[in-house]
């Protein structure tokens, strides 16, 4: 009777044992199906991610051929010299998408210049709908040369562009825009009003939903010239991965140094301090003393080139030279036996590594020809070429007309006569 039993008992516990086999068993299949069902979501998602850029890559480029009206809804003084414009399209019809750090470009006729003006300026805010935003700084003499004119077109939109004026306005463009892996964490650095395009990309990260960490660095000299903050503190409050840092390097005795905010200027050892480690995409728009002092400075950290995105202002505002350009200039250290000849200025002039364009290499020999953009956007540099060829490095955002190039990022490939 008592083996009876015991046989009993095993005999339940067998199969008590079995039937929790097969349940966990049947758990493990669920669960490896549903990671599954997670990975092949997160690969669609990727691909479509990937395919959505792309349409609004082609959405950016093609929204609408040459310029379009627009209608200044909303003028708002920012403080630090520093005035935006809200823009809407004259003809009510939808505007068209972008990548945040992307700029606009104007077309502007601003009395007694002898033709359009063209200018580009960073879209500071993400995409809305019911229009663009830009942010201008009215740029004023230089402090060595007082006696001097301010800037053209940023007076111009300061002192004469009121609410209601009708802008002439090419498509968003440019090549510095929001282009890295999504799971990768990221740093935004801002000096001054080059704060506008990492601005927009701060306002869109904050939109998205993940864990990415985002950095943001801010530098300007004191709380005066700190723009747009309550935008900066909202995108924060948006979402819990935006940390914010302003650089201060000359505060005022009632700003409050601590926690955010540090007194000094963006660095390396800063970023030493607030990094976890140099292993980040970073987003680059400021003065050429910030521009040039980042670059150097990352690269001397051991972050890749690839890792390093930057948007320059004006002529030669940061150089940034790697191991890969290094041995492109090889390849082409022969430039120097180029000519160029300017027909209309008589002057012929040798082409050499130290410009990096025929614009440049124009200013340097006093011949004028005019610009906007300075990155193959607005047309403004463009000049006939009457014999030789030139090569584009990024390709430019507008095509040239046949015979002729744009000056402001194309470099000879060969003797060259051009028609300036």
């Amino acid at each position: 009777m008592y083996l009876q039993q015991l046989s009993f008992a095993v005999l339940l516990a067998a199969i008590g044992w079995l039937v929790f086999l097969i349940y966990e068993h049947i758990i493990r299949v669920k669960h490896h199906k549903n990671l599954r069902k997670i990975e092949l979501s997160r690969l669609k998602n990727s691909l479509l991610s990937e395919t959505e850029k792309r349409e609004r890559a082609k959405e950016s480029s093609e929204a609408w051929s040459g310029y379009r009206k627009f209608r200044v809804a909303k003028k708002s003084n920012e403080g630090g010299g520093i005035c935006s414009f809200y823009l809407q399209a004259h003809d009510r019809k939808p505007i068209s998408d972008f990548f945040p750090g992307q700029y606009l470009t104007f077309r502007l006729g601003i009395p007694g210049q002898a033709k359009p003006v063209v200018r580009c300026y960073s879209l500071s805010n993400c995409y809305k709908p019911e229009g663009y935003r830009v942010s201008i700084k009215a740029v004023p003499p230089p402090p060595d040369k007082p006696e001097a004119p301010p800037g053209l077109a940023s007076s111009f939109f300061h002192e004469q562009i009121d609410e209601g004026t009708i802008l002439d306005v090419r498509a968003p463009s440019g090549h510095f825009y929001l282009k890295s892996d999504p799971r990768r964490p990221i740093v935004l650095i801002g000096g001054g009003v080059g704060l506008t395009p990492v601005l927009s990309m701060l306002n869109k990260l904050s939109e998205e939903p993940g864990d990415r960490e985002i950095w943001f660095f801010y530098g300007v000299r004191n709380s005066s010239e700190h723009i747009l903050k309550e935008e900066m503190e909202a995108a924060a409050s948006r979402s819990a991965n935006v940390r914010l840092v302003y650089c201060y390097s000359d505060p005022l005795p009632e700003d409050k140094i601590g926690g955010e905010t540090v007194k000094g200027w963006i660095s390396i050892d800063l970023f030493k301090q607030k990094l976890s480690s140099n292993n980040y995409d970073y987003y680059i728009c400021g003065p050429g003393p910030l521009m040039e002092s980042m670059i150097k400075g990352l690269r001397e950290w051991g972050v890749p080139d690839t890792d390093v995105h930057y948007e320059t202002f004006g002529p030669s505002s940061a150089k940034k030279t790697s191991q890969a350009t290094a041995k492109d200039a090889d390849k082409t250290s022969d430039n120097t036996a180029y000519s160029v000849e300017f027909r209309k200025s008589g002057k012929t002039v040798q082409w050499n590594s130290q410009s990096d364009n025929l614009l440049e290499l124009a200013e340097a020999n006093d011949i004028s020809i005019g610009s906007g953009c300075r990155a193959g956007s607005c047309g403004s540099c463009q000049i006939a070429i009457l014999s030789g060829k030139v090569a584009y490095s990024p390709e430019p955002d507008l095509v040239p007309d046949e015979g002729s190039c744009l000056t402001c990022i194309g470099k000879p490939t060969e003797n060259l006569v051009v028609e300036a």
